[in-house]
Formats: C-alpha cells, sequence, structure tokens
C-alpha cells in the first residue's frame, strides 16, 4: 500500500490541547452559564453540534487559481492519493471532515479498490462524485466548447452521458452514496441556442444518468445564473432545477452552491422553497462579494450563513420535514492562502452557524411572528447569531480527539515544509482550477 508520508502525531495534538485545557474548560463554562440564562442546555447542543459532518473536495486541497493565473504553492498533492492524505490531516484536526469528493477524470483511479483501502487507512471515507463536463481532456473526441448535455450534437450528448456513468461505477467501486452533476453549457449571444430545446435535451439526457443510479445513490443538479455562458445558460436557477428534479423522480435533489446565486440574492429563502418542495439535496459551501468567487465560507456574509442553517434547523425540529438530510460538502479556491488552513478554518466557520442556528428560541420567534412583531423577530435572530459558539466548536474538537487550535497545530507540526520535502516542486500536479 502507498505510504501516505508524515502524518501529524496524535501526542502533538495531545500536547498542545493539555496547554489550553483548564482556559478551555473555563471558556465552557462561563458559555455555558449564559446560556443557561437563556434556558438552553449546553450540553445538549454539544451533542448535535457533534453529530455535524461536512465533506471536503479534492481539488480544495490544491491552491486554486483565476481566469487570469495560478502559483502553485509548496508541497501541494501530486495525486488523488496526496489529496486523501491532506484531507485526512483537516479531519484528524477538525474532527468533521470525514469525507472527501472526487472529481472525474482529474481523481480517476487506476485501481478503485486500491484507493478505496488506502483512503481507509489514512482515516476518510469518499463523497460525492463529480462529473466534468467544462472541459475538455487531452485525446477527448468530441468537444464541449458548445455545450455538453445540451449539444446540438448527439454525439457529444452521448459522450457526456457515458463520462456520467463512468463516474457512476468508479463511485460504486468507492462506496460513495451519490453523483453531483453541474454543466455550464448556454449561449453567450443571443439566437445562439433554443431556450426551450435544449431544456428538453438537458432532461433527456439526465433521465438516462437517473435510471443509471444504484437505488440507494442520490442525483445532486446544480444551478447557475451565468459563467461560463454569459448570456444565457440552461440550468439557471432553482425554479428551472425543481422543474427538472420533478420531472425526474425522488432520487434527483436541486444542490446549492452559495457562489452559484447573482449578487444579494436571498439564498436562505431558497433553501426554504426547496425544503418545502422536498428537492433540498446539499449544499456546497464558499464565499462571494460579486460572483462566484469561491472565497472561503463566511469570510464575507457570515450572517447569511446563519440564516442558512437558521432554515435549516428549522426544518430538522418540523415533524412535517422529517428524514431530510442535506449532504454538505465545502466547494473553495485557495489561490493566497494554505489550502488545507483555509479548508479548515471553512470546516469550523460551518459549523459555527449551524451551533448558532440551535440557539434560536423558535417557540418565542414563532410567538414575535404571529404578533407581526418585526423588530424582536430580528433581535432574537441577532442575539443568536451574536454568540461566541467557540468554547463550544473547541470542546467538540478536543472530545473527537482532534485539536482545540487546528491552525496552530497545524503549523506547530510544521505539515507544510514537511510535505514540501516529499513533494518536490516541478513534479506536482495542477491540482488548482485556473
Amino acid at each position: 500500500m502507498r505510504d501516505p508520508g508524515f502524518r501529524i502525531p496524535k501526542s502533538l495534538i495531545e500536547e498542545e490541547n493539555h496547554k489550553q485545557a483548564q482556559l478551555l474548560r473555563k471558556d465552557y463554562e462561563v458559555l455555558g452559564e449564559q446560556l443557561g440564562r437563556r434556558e438552553i442546555d449546553i450540553d445538549s447542543i454539544v451533542e448535535k453540534t457533534g453529530k455535524f459532518e461536512v465533506a471536503v473536495p479534492s481539488w480544495g486541497v490544491g491552491t486554486g487559481g483565476t481566469r487570469f493565473a495560478r502559483f502553485p504553492g509548496s508541497g501541494e498533492p501530486r495525486d488523488v492519493y496526496d489529496k486523501l492524505v491532506d484531507s485526512s490531516t483537516i479531519h484528524q484536526l477538525t474532527g468533521i471532515t470525514p469525507r472527501v469528493s472526487l472529481h472525474i477524470p482529474w481523481d480517476r483511479p487506476e485501481d478503485p479498490a486500491a484507493l478505496r483501502s488506502f483512503a481507509g487507512s489514512v482515516g476518510v471515507g469518499f463523497d460525492a462524485m463529480n462529473s466534468n463536463m467544462f472541459q475538455d481532456q487531452p485525446g477527448q473526441k468530441f468537444s464541449y466548447k458548445f455545450g455538453s448535455l445540451t449539444h446540438t450534437d448527439v454525439s457529444v450528448r452521448r459522450a457526456a452521458i457515458e463520462h456520467n456513468l463512468e463516474c457512476i461505477e468508479i463511485g460504486k467501486a468507492l462506496g460513495s452514496q451519490a453523483l453531483t452533476v453541474w454543466i455550464g453549457d448556454g449561449a453567450n449571444f443571443p439566437g445562439q441556442i433554443d431556450f426551450r430545446s435544449s431544456l428538453t435535451r438537458y432532461l433527456e439526457a439526465v433521465t438516462e444518468i437517473h435510471h443509471a443510479l444504484p437505488s440507494s445513490w442520490k442525483l445532486f443538479l446544480e444551478y447557475k445564473p451565468y459563467e461560463p455562458a454569459l448570456y444565457a445558460t440552461v440550468i439557471n436557477d432553482w425554479g428551472t432545477l425543481y422543474y427538472v428534479t420533478s420531472q425526474l423522480g425522488p432520487q434527483a435533489l436541486a444542490l446549492v452552491d452559495l457562489g452559484h446565486h447573482l449578487p444579494n440574492t436571498n439564498i436562505e429563502m431558497i433553501v426554504a422553497r426547496l425544503i418545502q418542495c422536498g428537492k433540498l439535496g446539499g449544499f456546497h459551501f464558499n464565499d462571494s462579494k460579486y460572483g462566484d468567487d469561491d472565497l472561503d465560507s463566511a469570510s464575507i456574509k457570515p450572517f447569511q450563513l446563519f440564516l442558512i442553517f437558521h432554515e435549516l434547523v428549522n426544518a430538522e425540529v418540523d415533524p412535517s420535514h422529517k428524514g431530510i438530510h442535506p449532504a454538505y460538502m465545502i466547494d473553495q479556491s485557495h489561490n493566497v492562502t494554505d489550502p488545507i488552513e483555509s479548508l479548515m478554518v471553512s470546516a469550523e466557520e460551518i459549523l459555527r452557524a449551524y451551533t448558532q442556528a440551535l440557539l434560536v428560541n423558535r417557540v418565542k420567534l414563532t410567538e414575535y411572528q404571529q404578533e407581526n412583531d418585526a423588530l424582536m423577530a430580528h433581535r432574537l435572530l441577532k442575539e443568536a447569531f451574536r454568540t461566541d459558539v467557540s468554547p463550544i466548536l473547541q470542546h467538540v474538537r478536543v472530545r473527537k480527539g482532534g485539536a482545540a487550535d487546528p491552525v496552530g497545530v497545524y503549523r506547530t507540526s510544521q505539515y507544510r515544509k514537511r510535505k514540501s520535502a516529499e513533494r518536490p516542486t516541478g513534479t506536482t500536479a495542477s491540482t488548482g482550477i485556473v
């Protein structure tokens, strides 16, 4: 089996946690007293927070890029095995990222069984498979320049369908339970495509993909208003996607990428609508200022992330929506930071938003809503959002064997320096998206 190379010693994590143990305990007790005055049991919040998990993207552990350039970092993963090692380090320190989402063909394994065994040996499993229909690969017979699943040429559509079927077969061998499909098909000029026939072709293609799913799998479909198509995108919004998933059946669900919206879109309302329609499948977490920026989660709009989780927790406690279990994954591009550090911080911020949403007094909120008391309803949400739940997050991580301060332990371990020696510059693959 492949040697994973340097791993952060468990003893180092324990040593660093021990240094902070007294202060962590005191902070936890103080927060417990504060929440107690609001009739919130901190231990019950810890139990729920401790069950939260979010997947990491294989492509996210390499340095990302923009449409202009990519500046590789030292010690980047050379292949899918290195990506799994870096991903397992994130899980080792945070305790909440036990699965990795692969992108095919970037991560196509020569031996799926061997890759699955290796993943298990470093402590991670596999999340949803991701197909790639926005790039032409070396030796690819048919080009996606003018579309993939909606292309006017049936041969191109056939090639795109077969690619997705291959992703399913690889995923089955790896133990995955879902396929995520996003296409950039669309137009840059009025008149370039016929709006209705292109959607018809998409529906025909994903119907075949849907039929090939194992019964236990889910098909996550994404929408995006623009880019790379800049005039019209075939699957441009959640309404179009709701129509498609409704035509396909219960295994087909909408995946909400936070960056796939126009500026100032009310994403939390979209989440609520998809929950109500029974079509919310999951999330790709990131943040943005202008468009699909793929910035670190909660780095720009933390209150929006909190409001999204407020809707999700509302569904958790609503008896009419029992059984909703969205898939959570981070989907970011790290251009100027260490990708592992960014993913650890993002995982923490996502968990923070979820934990804060658990603090909302929903009985009082319903009363204020019934009384049309807008100010008090808003204040109630802000009270939960402003609560510093760091002691809970630290408590959960330590209890799981992770680090109270993941970034601190990561830097102390000199992980990046060690990996730079193992993975010499010049031998790394292009793991980021340009």
